[in-house]
């Protein structure tokens, strides 16, 4: 594989070859889908966001139905601008504001995730769920690279049905009693946040959100049921103590992320990340010091786990 270090060349696909399937076109679709791995992950090819989603309703519903079953797709060439991008995401769920940090101008359910040149923490730099400590945390959410390094800031996904399928029935049958205390305030996570609390913070926003949530959840909408702990938020078993919980949470959270479980995409701008936070997680690979990157994000609102 030739690596290009700067943005003269395109980025190559990261496919690994074994994983890397021909382009299909289904019968019952008019969009194009590639798979990124073999567990999650799809890219919607030959789809013009702006244009093709107004003139097409019924796109809506193929897309909605790519990202079930492959729980994170991905688009490239949408350099969409915010209201455009507000457009595209309402037409999958309710966009809602993010407590910690504010949205930009004019469109408080936008917030850019950022890191500049002179930082070396990136905003959730840490495997997670988004906001697992809301009541009712985020269906899904979209991120839009507009600025990226010459080269690193892969973001790594990890499909948790799988994680969940791969589990003895014994270890099945104990986590089906457990919920998950999941907090804001756990110390790897929200050091990630202290860079853009700095500079665009909410002043309204709570100083901790907790919830309780099933340790294996349901999705709503397919029916599968999917591990719900994750390492930046799920701070212990409700009823047991953190010391007790730390080994089987620890347990979890390294099975849960396992190669065989995930993918990884490399961004271009104009390139959007579509992620079902009920069933995936997600890692932003923090290896571009003295670069900067720039994405926008909405995040969907969602209901609560069962």
């Amino acid at each position: 594989m030739i690596l290009h270090t700067t943005r003269t060349l395109p980025r190559l696909s990261r496919l690994t070859p074994n994983l890397q399937c021909p382009l299909r076109r289904r019968n019952t679709r008019t969009i194009s889908v590639q798979r990124l791995s073999g567990s999650i992950g799809a890219e919607i090819q030959d789809v013009d966001l702006a244009r093709d989603l107004p003139e097409n309703p019924g796109l809506v519903q193929e897309l909605r139905e790519s990202l079930l079953e492959h729980q994170v797709i991905f688009f490239r060439n949408q350099n969409l601008e915010p209201q455009s991008f507000l457009t595209f995401a309402s037409h999958f769920g309710k966009p809602i504001e993010y407590p910690f940090v504010r949205g930009i101008d004019n469109f408080p359910a936008i917030i850019q995730v950022l890191k500049q040149e002179h930082e070396t923490v990136n905003f959730g730099g840490v495997w997670h769920s988004d906001t697992s400590y809301f009541e009712q945390p985020p269906m899904g959410s979209i991120l839009l690279a507009k600025e990226i390094p010459p080269f690193g800031g892969d973001t790594l996904f990890a499909n948790q049905y799988a994680a969940y399928e791969a589990l003895s029935e014994g270890l099945k049958r104990t986590l089906s009693m457990l919920k998950g205390v999941n907090t804001s305030a756990k110390a790897d996570v929200s050091k990630t946040r202290e860079d853009r609390v700095r500079d665009s913070g909410n002043a309204n926003a709570r100083t901790n959100y907790e919830a309780v949530h099933p340790v294996v959840r349901t999705h709503p909408e397919t029916g599968r049921k999917a591990l719900y702990v994750n390492t930046a938020h799920t701070a212990r078993f409700e009823g047991w103590t953190e010391d007790e919980s730390a080994p089987l949470l620890q347990f979890l959270v390294t099975h849960q992320v396992k190669p065989e479980f995930t993918c990884r995409f490399c961004w271009d701008v104009g390139s959007i990340a579509f992620w079902d936070n009920r069933c995936a997680q997600h890692y932003p690979v923090n290896d571009y010091h003295g670069f900067r990157r720039r994405m926008l994000r909405i995040t969907l609102a969602g209901d609560k786990p069962v």
